[in-house]
Formats: structure tokens, C-alpha cells, sequence
């Protein structure tokens, strides 16, 4: 390919996989990142001695790579844990998979489930070569009492759009689909199987998930922080910093969310510009709670099903690290979903956040909260409507025409773990080779 001038668009950690690998095979590349650190979402805070991340970000391998990596990035700053993980709902605190672990739940409901995921083979809504949606999916695999007790209220809340509208490209092993024996062991008696490749993960000893940015950063030449880029001119194949600078390219890739992507392209109109605008996203309005006395010791993290409670999941950092709050303090993350189709209702969504962890026990009706963080992140996660995928292959091949690649979970629009997004951007680092 010869000596080409490569620039990243932003330094978040699919930015920093792609310029690792192209300068560990010796291809230079500039990037430029708008912030004045870099790790994009994977970064964390300091608050009044206390260690927030924006969101939860926690560590699953299935790449021996991915792995090798980061244990190589991280040395003994690495530990490992055995996932914890809940479900709140019918007023207690089962094991999740939900479809797994029905013990503990009122026996009408754990009924309705078990009886509806015995009958689903013959229930009539599998018809092989349907166009399926992700509510089929969700009555085929579990059955109706599932699909009415946590599958659809859930997905409809995470996703703010109904399951019906939704494909089923992002599944992937994702969502755990259990036998009928397994069904019937979580149903009869508390169940502590582990289901999926994530029934572990990986997560730094002390600091918080910044510290695998910071790391990946300290090997990497030619990182601009507090650079933003607010124009990209495809028939000059350059690009236009805020201060007023301007940087050529042979090739660009971009870890910007592709819908900001698009309008950051001169020019670009009529129909390219009106297949960008079919893009979806999901939001997230994230708020970080430094308590006083640590709780809920047995979790990581839990899911909220019902409508009442404004968010889909919190978690408690203080059960990853011994060290990410002080001494005696515990911390968690709480996440609640919105979109253009499902704003965000009020400006007292704090005091409900709170109102709800107390209701259901996430928080002691006495919990002393020290410290406060929001985090509002506008890309959560690309929706896979029916416009997704032919929306998503013409905007690539539009970009391709100009050498422009997309990179990482959100420049390349998919649904992606962070190992997911260090492979990526390993595998567009060696298209140089």
C-alpha cells in the first residue's frame, strides 16, 4: 500500500486499538480527539475521593488476543470476578438469567413462565423463514409468561421502542436461551449456574476502566487531545480542527458516532444526507452515587424491569474494586434509557432515581449520600430497526468512495463489548498490512 498519510478520529479505545496496531507494524497515523483525555466513554473521575466511570464498563474475553492484550497492558493492575448478577422484579431479588431462575418469584408467576416455556415448541407462533422481528423471537425462545414478566417490559424500557420494531442482528449469543431442564432446575429450587461467555469478568484492581485507555495511550505516538474535528471535505481529503487548522488524508478512520459523522461532511446532501437521518439511538442519562457504608456486598449489578422505576440497571463499583471508593464507602452506577421517541419526563429524574433505589432495597431508606456525578450520553446504542442494516451498508458504501472507515462501536454503528472494540480496531490496523 506504500507510505499513506493515516488520521484517527478520536481517541476513545476503539481510536486507540486502530493506531496501537498500525504503528506496531509500522504505519504511522495522527489522531485527534476532542477531549482533553483521551478513552471516550471508558473514562472514569476522581469526586470526592471517590472513582466513577462514565456508565458501568466491565471486561469479557472470548479472544485469547483481546486478552493476552490487556493483560499485557494491565499486569498485575487486573483482577478477576465471578459475575453477580440480579433481577428485581414482583418485588424481589432473583438470579439472572431470568428465564433460568424463576425461584423466588410468586407461583403464579413462575408458573405462567415455566408452563409457557414448556408449550412454546407448540404454540404456533414458530413458523420457519417469517421475517422475524426480536418479539417473535423473545415468544419462540421463552414463551409467553417470559415474554410478559421481564423479556418485553425490560427490552421495551432499555431499548425505549417496542421489541416488534426491533431486528435480531445484534443478538449474538447475548441474550441466554436455557434448556428446559435448566428452566426447571431455577424454577424449583435457587439456582447459581452461570449462563453465557460473560460468566466472568475482568476488571482493574485499583483505579477505575481509565486505567486500560491510559495504558493502550502510553504506547501510541501522535495522540492530539482538546482537537476537535468539525469538518471532514471528501473531495480534498481533509479534515478541519475548532482552532482552524486543517490536516490531509489518504485514509480516515473514524470512531465518531456515525450519525455525527455525517454532519460533519461537507457537501453532503440529497440522499446520502437523508439515509443518515434513518439512523437510531438510544440515550443514557448515567448517575454516579458515592454512599456512605457499602451495600449490597453479594451484587455487581442488577436489572429493573417495571415501568415505576425510572431506570433499566444500577450497579455497585464498590463490588469491583476494594479500592475505588474510600475505606468503608461504597459507590454504584445507576443507568436510565431515553430517546427522541421516549424523552426523558420532568426535570426530577434525580430525586426518582433515588426514590426508586430506596423502594426496591438498592439503597438503604438511611443511606447517606456523599457525593453526586451525572454523566448524559447522547450515543448509547445503534437501534436495529428495519432501516438499520440498508441504512448502515449504503453510508459505508458511500464513505468507502472517499477512503473513510468505520471504526470501534460507534463509528461503525453495532451493538460491540469492549473486547469486541479492540478487535476491531486490531483487524483495520492490519487492512495496512
Amino acid at each position: 500500500m506504500g507510505k499513506k498519510r493515516i488520521i484517527i478520529l478520536g481517541a476513545g479505545l476503539a481510536g486507540l486499538s486502530a493506531a496501537y496496531h498500525l504503528q506496531k507494524q509500522g504505519k504511522e497515523c495522527l489522531v485527534f480527539e476532542k477531549e482533553s483525555e483521551v478513552g471516550g466513554l471508558c473514562r472514569s473521575k476522581n469526586v470526592g475521593g471517590f472513582t466513577f466511570d462514565i456508565c458501568g464498563h466491565l471486561l469479557h474475553f472470548k479472544h485469547h488476543y483481546a486478552f493476552s492484550l490487556v493483560r499485557d497492558l494491565l499486569g498485575d493492575n487486573l483482577a478477576e470476578h465471578k459475575k453477580s448478577a440480579w433481577i428485581y422484579s414482583h418485588g424481589a431479588y432473583t438470579r439472572y438469567p431470568f428465564q433460568a431462575n424463576l425461584y423466588g418469584l410468586p407461583h403464579s408467576v413462575v408458573k405462567e413462565c415455566l408452563l409457557g416455556f414448556i408449550q412454546k415448541p407448540k404454540n404456533g407462533l414458530f413458523k420457519k423463514g417469517r421475517n422475524n422481528n426480536f418479539l417473535h423471537w423473545i415468544n419462540d425462545s421463552f414463551g409467553g409468561g417470559v415474554a410478559k414478566h421481564f423479556m418485553v417490559p425490560y427490552n421495551t424500557k432499555f431499548w425505549t421502542v417496542s421489541p416488534s420494531s426491533l431486528t435480531c442482528e445484534w443478538l449474538d449469543g447475548i441474550i441466554p436461551v436455557p434448556s428446559l431442564g435448566q428452566v426447571i432446575e431455577g424454577s424449583v429450587d435457587e439456582s447459581k449456574r452461570q449462563f453465557g461467555y460473560n460468566a466472568r469478568f475482568w476488571y482493574p484492581r485499583n483505579g477505575g476502566i481509565n486505567q486500560l485507555p491510559d495504558a493502550l495511550a502510553r504506547r501510541i505516538k501522535g495522540i492530539n487531545t482538546n482537537c476537535e474535528v468539525v469538518q471532514i471535505d471528501t473531495g480534498k481529503k481533509e479534515i478541519k480542527t475548532r482552532s482552524g487548522t486543517s490536516e490531509k488524508f489518504d485514509y480516515l478512520i473514524s470512531t465518531i458516532p456515525l450519525p455525527e459523522l455525517g454532519h460533519m461532511i461537507k457537501g453532503l446532501t440529497g440522499n446520502t444526507a437523508q439515509v443518515f437521518k434513518k439512523l437510531r439511538f438510544n440515550s443514557v442519562f448515567n448517575l454516579n452515587l458515592g454512599i456512605k457504608e457499602r451495600e449490597n456486598l453479594d451484587k455487581h449489578w442488577v436489572y429493573f424491569p417495571q415501568r415505576e422505576i425510572p431506570f433499566f440497571r444500577a450497579g455497585f463499583f464498590h463490588n469491583f474494586s476494594s479500592y475505588i471508593a474510600p475505606a468503608g464507602r461504597g459507590s454504584m452506577y445507576i443507568e436510565t434509557s431515553y430517546s427522541k421517541e421516549s424523552p426523558l419526563r420532568g426535570n426530577q429524574l434525580v430525586p426518582r432515581i433515588k426514590q426508586g433505589l430506596r423502594k426496591t432495597g438498592a439503597l438503604n431508606d438511611n443511606a447517606n449520600i456523599l457525593q453526586e456525578d451525572i454523566n448524559d450520553i447522547r450515543y448509547a446504542y445503534p437501534i436495529y430497526d428495519r432501516n438499520y442494516k440498508t441504512a448502515r451498508e449504503d453510508i459505508f458504501k458511500y464513505l468507502n468512495l472517499y477512503n473513510i472507515i468505520p471504526c470501534g462501536r460507534y463509528g461503525s454503528w453495532r451493538y460491540m463489548s469492549m473486547e469486541d472494540v479492540i478487535i476491531d480496531g486490531k483487524n483495520i490496523g492490519e487492512l495496512f498490512l
